[in-house]
């Protein structure tokens, strides 16, 4: 299973059309990239990983994340052995604890001891026959306690909407054994109000949601470059301008100690599979 180059994360190709994600798919594998990331807020989550993985030869499909809260572990096993027996083990289980106000909104209270509960999944998941093997999974890691159950229960660490200052702090985390998978938004485009106009609003919702805040606050932002989603934070965060603006960013992951960064390109069809950009990109960073 090959995790160094660059992928690509988008919910496009989980929950678009699955005749287009599958287009899509191929095509990606054929440009050079060398992971597909999908997310999981519900619903078929195998049957897209399976989609994705039928229409392609090479590339891994991995669950960015898989949620722990919506699967029973012997059946996430079940469905694992079934996809990596099927597709040449060409498939890595993401998994991660989501956030408290998507778990809660079905059964106010469930989430709570986020860190125990994905120790007991994993618990879970080596207990099941088969097991999901720790080489074939990645958590979800922000925090130092998250980071160092990476390193100790999985292959390594895939954070989302992180800086390349995180991924240094969580390459020291993890040591040097340990994957380190980070996922870089980008926009292609002409200067800051695009930029702004595309991903303003977007990043907005995120930081709302206390995990993502709390990690910036951790990084050295402030309240209000939270509040305000301030220029340094937007910049920090979010990748834009031209192809070479891109490059930049990848190069300070991958110094940063990044073994592959996956990238989550906005348009200002938030509809529309971004597949120009992937294309652009493509040229440019392969």
């Amino acid at each position: 299973m090959d995790l160094s180059g660059v992928g690509v994360w988008s919910h496009h190709l989980r929950y678009g059309d699955p005749g287009e994600a599958a287009e899509a798919a191929t095509e990606l594998e054929e440009l050079g990239y060398s992971a597909l990331w999908v997310p999981d807020t519900g619903g078929p989550v195998f049957e897209a990983v399976g989609n994705l993985l039928t229409a392609t030869r090479r590339i891994v499909v991995a669950t960015g994340i898989l949620n722990l809260w919506m699967h029973d572990p012997a059946g996430v096993a079940a469905s694992f052995a079934e996809l990596s027996s099927n597709h040449h083990h060409r498939f890595l289980m993401g998994i991660g604890v989501s956030h408290a106000v998507a778990v809660d909104r079905q059964e106010p209270g469930r989430y709570r001891k986020p860190l125990a509960a994905m120790t007991a999944f994993l618990d879970a998941l080596d207990q099941a026959d088969p097991p999901v093997p720790e080489n074939s999974r990645v958590l979800a890691a922000l925090g130092p306690k998250m980071l160092d159950l990476a390193a100790k229960r999985a292959r390594g660490a895939h954070p989302y909407l992180v800086t390349p200052e995180h991924t240094r702090q969580a390459r020291e985390a993890l040591g040097d054994g340990p994957l380190l998978l980070p996922e870089q938004t980008v926009i292609l485009c002409k200067g800051k109000d695009e930029a702004r106009a595309i991903g303003g609003e977007w990043l907005r919702r995120y930081l709302s949601l206390p995990n993502y805040a709390n990690n910036v606050l951790r990084l050295g932002y402030t309240e209000e470059d939270v509040e305000s989603v301030s220029d340094r934070l937007f910049d920090g965060l979010i990748a834009w301008g031209d192809e070479d603006a891109i490059r930049r960013r990848l190069d300070e992951h991958r110094d940063a100690g990044a073994d592959h960064v996956c990238l989550q390109v906005l348009t200002a069809d938030a509809d529309a599979l971004p597949r120009r950009e992937w294309r652009a990109l493509a040229v440019a960073l392969l």
